[in-house]
C-alpha cells in the first residue's frame, strides 16, 4: 500500500511540474534561510550558558540615586569584593575582574593580547578549564600567570609551555610571570573574553586604591550560596552600603536625590551572568531583553508561515484538478482515512526533498553568512539532540497542518459532489486569509528595513562635532612610552606635507581595530554640590587634530608651564557647574591639588553615538598614560598618507602591529549589531516578498486558467486589454491594500519602541510606511499582471475552443 501511495505521489508531483517545482523551490529557499537564522538566534541565546555554576552566579552591580534619577554601575572599588564576602551572609565565592590589553613579550616575540586580571577565584566560579598545568588552582601565586592555548601556539607554536616564563607589562613596568597552567581558548559564545589571565593584584591600579572606596574602576562577580536569592542578597547588602557608601549617600541627600521604594540611596542589584550578553541599564535597573536573537527567530519563523501559505494556497488551488480523481477513489471504496493519507504523503515528499536540498544549500552558504552577519554560529548549534527533536518535530507539524488541511478538505468531500467536478470553498476566505497575511508580513518587513537602513544612515551622517573622515586613530600597544612615542611620530611626520597634526589620549573614538571601548569617570564637590564627570587624558593638540571646536577659553598649550593643572570641559559639564562665566571655575582635588578651568570646547561625541553626551573634562597629566594616538591627514592623497603614517609606527615600533584606523570605520563598527539586524531584516523581506509574488504568481496562473471562458466571452464582447487586465488584476490588489491597512500601525508600533532606544534619531515619517505599501503593491501587480496581461491578450476563438 505504501509503495502504490508512494508511485501515485510521484506521479502527480511529475504531472504538475511547474506547481511541483515552485513549491520545493520555495520551501527550499525557506528552509535554508530558516537553518542559518536559527543557528545565528540559537547560538546568540547560548552566550554564558557554558558554566557549570550559572545558575547561581552573577555579576555585582549597584544602583545609586541621585539628583540625576537612579543610576546603575557595574564598576565597583577595589575593597569592595573581600568586604561583602566578610560582612554579607550567603555568598559562597567572589572575585574581582578586570579586562584590559598587555602587552605580553617572549624573548624577541611581542604579542598584544586580552588580558583579565582576576583573583583566584575567579575560576571557582567560572569554567574555564585548564588543558594543562595547575588545573585546580591555574593563578598559584601573585608571579604567576595563565594563557590559553591559542596565546600559547602563537607564543611558543606548542601547549607545552607550563613553567615558561613571559614578560608583562604592566603599566609602565615591565614584570617576569610564570606561566602556571594552558586553558582552553575561551568559547566563542563567552561574554569574558582573554588571551591571558594575570592575579588581580598586579593591575596597576591595585596598591594605590586598594584601601579607596570611592575609585571604582572594575566588576565584581559572585557565586551565592545553596538556597540563597538575589532578593536575600539585596536585602542583606542594605546595612552594608549604606555603612560603606555613607559620604556619598550623605552628598546625594543634600543635592536633593529621592530614596528609592525601599527608602535606600545605595543599593546592590544582582545581574545573572546569563542576561549579561543582552544586559544594558535604564534608570539604574538592568535590563536583559534578548530583542536580536528573538528578531531572528520571527524572521527566520515569518519565511516558514510565508512559504507554507503558499503551499496550502497552491494545494488547495490544484484541487480542483483531482476531483474526479478523488470521487473515482471513493467510487471504488477508497474511504476517508486512506484518502487523507494518500494527499499528506504528497505533502511529506515535497516537505523531505526541500529539507534534504535545504540542507544542502545552507552548507553551501554557511561560510559567505558567517561573513556577511559577522557571527561565530556554526551547524553545532542545531544539531544539539535536543534542537533536532524539536525540529523533527516541528516538521511532523507544519506538514500535518501545511500538507494535511488540503488532504482533509479533499478527503472529505463526497462521492457525487467529486465526480461533478464542484469543490464549494465558500469565497476563498482562507486562500485571501493567507495571501493577506503573507503581505502583512512582507509590508512589516520592508518597512523595517527602510527605517532600519534610515537609523543607521542617520547615525552614520550624524555631526559627531570632530572630525572622522580624516584623523586615524592608532592603539598604542607597543613597549615605549606613550608620550615618547607620540613625539617620536611627530618627528617622523614633520616632514610629510599631508600630516597636519598629531595628538594622543587614553581613550579611543568609536572602536578601533583593537576592539577596545573605555570610559572612565569621576566624582567631586563644588561648592557644596556633588558633580559627576568622565574624565579624559589627552596630549597637545587635541583639539586641533579632531578638529573639535573651542567655545571658549584656549585648549592646553605648551607656552603655559602649569597646564598639568588646567582643565577643559565641555559644554555639558559647564551647564552642570552653572556658573556664568565656567573660566573662573577653580576646582579642589585630591585634598591639595586645585585645578583651573582654562577652556570650554563644544559638545562632541566622545562616547557612543548612541546616546546623549555627557560632561567631560580633559586633563593634560604626563604622569597617565596615552593609549591612542590621532593623526590628522590632508584630505588629499589619503592612501599615501595612511602609508607613511604605518611606515613611520613600523619604524618606531616595529615589534607591535599597527592598528590604525580611520575614526568614521571606528564610528560605523560602533553600528555592526544595527547593521547585522538590517542585512538580515532586509535579506528577510526581500526573501519574504519573492515567496509572496511566488505564491500569487501560482494562485493567478490558477485563477486565469479557470475564467479562460469568462475572459474570451468579454473580449468577443468588445472588452479591451486593460478592462480585462485589471477585472483579473483588482480582487489581488485589494488583498494587498488591506494587508497595508493592517501592517501599518503594526509596524510603526513595534518600530517606534525600537527607537526609543536611541538618544536621537529619525523621524518616523509616513513615507517609510506608503514606500513599504507602494513597494508591495507594485511588486503583487507587475507578478500577477504579467500572467494577466497575456490571458487577456489571447486569442478569444481560441480560448472558447479551447474551453
Amino acid at each position: 500500500m505504501l509503495k502504490n501511495y508512494l508511485k501515485i505521489a510521484w506521479r502527480n508531483l511529475i504531472k504538475n511540474k511547474i506547481f511541483s517545482i515552485a513549491n520545493i523551490v520555495g520551501l527550499t529557499c525557506a528552509f535554508a534561510v530558516a537553518i542559518l537564522l536559527s543557528m545565528t538566534a540559537l547560538f546568540e541565546l547560548s552566550f554564558d550558558q557554558f558554566h557549570e555554576n550559572k545558575n547561581s552566579t552573577y555579576q555585582v552591580y549597584l544602583t545609586s540615586q541621585t539628583p540625576r534619577g537612579a543610576e546603575a554601575s557595574t564598576s565597583n572599588p577595589v575593597p569592595l569584593a573581600s568586604a561583602l564576602k566578610e560582612e554579607v551572609p550567603g555568598i559562597k565565592q567572589i572575585a574581582r575582574s578586570l579586562s584590559e590589553d598587555a602587552l605580553v613579550s617572549y624573548q624577541d616575540k611581542d604579542l598584544d593580547l586580552d588580558a583579565e586580571y582576576v583573583d583566584a577565584e575567579f575560576f571557582n566560579i567560572f569554567t574555564f578549564p585548564a588543558i594543562a598545568g595547575n588545573a585546580n588552582n591555574p593563578l598559584p601565586s601573585k608571579n604567576s600567570v595563565s594563557i590559553t592555548g591559542e596565546t600559547a601556539t602563537k607564543m611558543f607554536g606548542n601547549t607545552d609551555v607550563v613553567g615558561k616564563v613571559l614578560q608583562v607589562r604592566v603599566g609602565s613596568e615591565v614584570y617576569p610571570f610564570t606561566i602556571a597552567a594552558v586553558l582552553e581558548n575561551t568559547p566563542s559564545n563567552s561574554s569574558i573574553d582573554f588571551d591571558i589571565v594575570i592575579p588581580f593584584e598586579n593591575h596597576p591600579e591595585y596598591e594605590s586604591n586598594k584601601d579607596v572606596w570611592n575609585s571604582q574602576f572594575h566588576p565584581v562577580y559572585l557565586q551565592l550560596e545553596d538556597g540563597m536569592t538575589p532578593q536575600q542578597f539585596e536585602i542583606n547588602s542594605r546595612a552594608f552600603a549604606n555603612l560603606h557608601y555613607e559620604g556619598s549617600i550623605e552628598s546625594d541627600k543634600r543635592d536633593g536625590a529621592s530614596p528609592d521604594e525601599n527608602g535606600q540611596y545605595k543599593q546592590f542589584h544582582l545581574l545573572p551572568v546569563t542576561d549579561m550578553h543582552f544586559a544594558s541599564f535604564k534608570a539604574g535597573k538592568a535590563d536583559a531583553a534578548r530583542t536580536f536573537p528573538y528578531i531572528i527567530l520571527g524572521v527566520a519563523l515569518v519565511i516558514l508561515f510565508i512559504v507554507c501559505a503558499n503551499f496550502i494556497n497552491m494545494n488547495i488551488a490544484l484541487s480542483e484538478k483531482r476531483l474526479k480523481e478523488i470521487g473515482m477513489r471513493k467510487t471504488l471504496g477508497a474511504v476517508k482515512k486512506q484518502l487523507f493519507f494518500q494527499f499528506w504523503m504528497e505533502s511529506v515528499i515535497v516537505f523531505l526533498i526541500a529539507i534534504g536540498l535545504g540542507l544542502v544549500v545552507s552548507n553551501l552558504l554557511i561560510a559567505p553568512f558567517k561573513t556577511l552577519f559577522a557571527t561565530k554560529a556554526t551547524f553545532a548549534e542545531v544539531t544539539k539532540p535536543g534542537i533536532v527533536v524539536l525540529f523533527a518535530t516541528s516538521i511532523f507539524v507544519i506538514t500535518l497542518i501545511a500538507g494535511g488541511y488540503p488532504a482533509l478538505l479533499l478527503s472529505k468531500l463526497s462521492t457525487l459532489r467529486a465526480l461533478k467536478g464542484k469543490l464549494d470553498l465558500g469565497k476563498n476566505r482562507l486562500r485571501n486569509g493567507l495571501i493577506v497575511l503573507q503581505f502583512v508580513i512582507a509590508i512589516i518587513l520592508i518597512s523595517g528595513t527602510l527605517v532600519l537602513h534610515g537609523q543607521i544612515d542617520f547615525l552614520r551622517n550624524k555631526d559627531l562635532g570632530y572630525n572622522k573622515e580624516q584623523v586615524v586613530s592608532i592603539p598604542l600597544n607597543g613597549r615605549k612610552d606613550s608620550y615618547a612615542v607620540l613625539e617620536l611620530l611627530r618627528d617622523e611626520l614633520s616632514r610629510n606635507p599631508n600630516i597636519l597634526s598629531v595628538s594622543g589620549s587614553d581613550s579611543n573614538l568609536g572602536l578601533g581595530k583593537d576592539g577596545s571601548i573605555t570610559s572612565s569617570a569621576m566624582g567631586f564637590d563644588y561648592k557644596g554640590k556633588g558633580l559627576v564627570t568622565n574624565a579624559l587624558t589627552v596630549d597637545y593638540d587635541y583639539a586641533k587634530t579632531l578638529d573639535i571646536a573651542l567655545q571658549s577659553g584656549r585648549m592646553f598649550n605648551r607656552e603655559y608651564s602649569t597646564d598639568s593643572l588646567s582643565l577643559v570641559i565641555n559644554e555639558s559639564m559647564a551647564k552642570q557647574f552653572g556658573e556664568e562665566d565656567p573660566l573662573s571655575i577653580r576646582i579642589n582635588m585630591d585634598d591639595s591639588v586645585t585645578y583651573s578651568v582654562v577652556g570650554v570646547i563644544k559638545d562632541y561625541y566622545f562616547q557612543d553615538v548612541k546616546k546623549d553626551v555627557k560632561p567631560l573634562t580633559l586633563f593634560l597629566n604626563r604622569n597617565w598614560d596615552l593609549y591612542y594616538a590621532y593623526v590628522k591627514i590632508a584630505p588629499n592623497n589619503t592612501a599615501q598618507s595612511f602609508d607613511a603614517i604605518k611606515s613611520a609606527w613600523e619604524k618606531i615600533e616595529p615589534q607591535a602591529d599597527f592598528l590604525g584606523s580611520f575614526l568614521d570605520e571606528n564610528v560605523d563598527r560602533t553600528f555592526r549589531r544595527e547593521k547585522s539586524m538590517a542585512t538580515i531584516i532586509t535579506s528577510g523581506s526581500v526573501l519574504g516578498i519573492i515567496l509572496s509574488c511566488l505564491g500569487l504568481f501560482a494562485i493567478s496562473m490558477l485563477v486565469v486558467a479557470q475564467r479562460t471562458k469568462e475572459i474570451g466571452v468579454r473580449k468577443v464582447v468588445g472588452a479591451s486589454v486593460s478592462s480585462v487586465t485589471f477585472l483579473l488584476t483588482k480582487d489581488f490588489l485589494k488583498l494587498v491594500g488591506l494587508a497595508f491597512i493592517i501592517a501599518t500601525p503594526i509596524a510603526w508600533y513595534f518600530l517606534n519602541e525600537w527607537l526609543q532606544n536611541y538618544a536621537s534619531h529619525v523621524n518616523l515619517s509616513p513615507l517609510f510606511f506608503l514606500t513599504a505599501g507602494i513597494t508591495a503593491c507594485l511588486i503583487a501587480f507587475i507578478t500577477v499582471g504579467s500572467r494577466t496581461v497575456k490571458a487577456a491578450s489571447a486569442n478569444p476563438v481560441k480560448s472558447l475552443r479551447d474551453e
